[in-house]
């Protein structure tokens, strides 16, 4: 029987170009805080960009990582107890919780594109944020859906009305957001069978045990 780590890190390079200063920094952050926490530090490469994610940019990751002194203990080159540690490699997770969502009627298929969405609020969204979905396909009610596959369609997360959600953040402090106000139904699985970073990232860290994330600059 496995016993946990009691602090699990990771990094989560996504191959579609070449690492930057921004990396580094946000990388070498994880490393420290598993180390000094006597933890785990964990290299997840998130790669279910199909037109961006190219293999060279994959190797030279991993070259990259080690030149700039990065030392992972679980990984695609280092193995553990949860692998595979390849995003693309992961599908039967990700699928097995599209099945979940779709049962318990938390997710639900959604026709509108992006101009759809932002021709029903009437104006095109002022910065580079998502829109909060309007509800234009969302079904009156919670509904189980029973399909052998999502592929072909949106499928979108039903978020709680007016729920607040409150955390914490490292370097910005309290934080509050209300559903339906500041976010709303967000795409969790895409229409070229693809599940969406929402489902993968989320899926990955409960699997694979991550007690906490470290975020920088992109």
């Amino acid at each position: 029987m496995l016993t946990p780590t009691l602090y699990r890190g990771r990094l989560a390079p996504s191959p579609t170009g070449y690492l930057h200063r921004g990396h580094a920094a946000t990388f070498l952050m994880a490393q420290s805080r598993a180390r000094d926490h006597g933890g785990t530090l964990v290299l997840r490469v998130e790669d279910l960009d199909r037109q961006r994610c190219k293999p060279e940019f994959s190797a030279a990751l991993l070259e990259d990582l080690r030149w700039a002194g990065l030392e992972w203990q679980e990984g695609p080159d280092a193995g553990g107890p949860f692998g595979p540690y390849v995003q693309s490699e992961r599908m039967p997770f990700y699928l097995e919780a599209w099945f979940r969502l779709a049962a318990s009627g938390l997710i639900y298929p959604c026709t509108c594109s992006r101009r759809d969405v932002e021709r029903a609020l009437g104006a095109p969204h002022a910065d580079d944020r998502e829109s909060v979905y309007p509800g234009t396909c969302r079904p009156v009610a919670p509904t189980p859906v029973r399909q052998a596959e999502p592929a072909g369609v949106n499928w979108r997360f039903r978020v709680p009305d007016g729920e607040a959600t409150r955390f914490v953040d490292g370097c910005a402090g309290p934080q509050a957001f209300v559903s339906g106000r500041d976010f709303g139904d967000f795409i969790l699985w895409r229409r070229d069978n693809v599940p969406a970073y929402q489902l993968a990232v989320v899926v990955d860290d409960a699997l694979m045990r991550i007690s906490e994330v470290v975020r920088g600059a992109d």
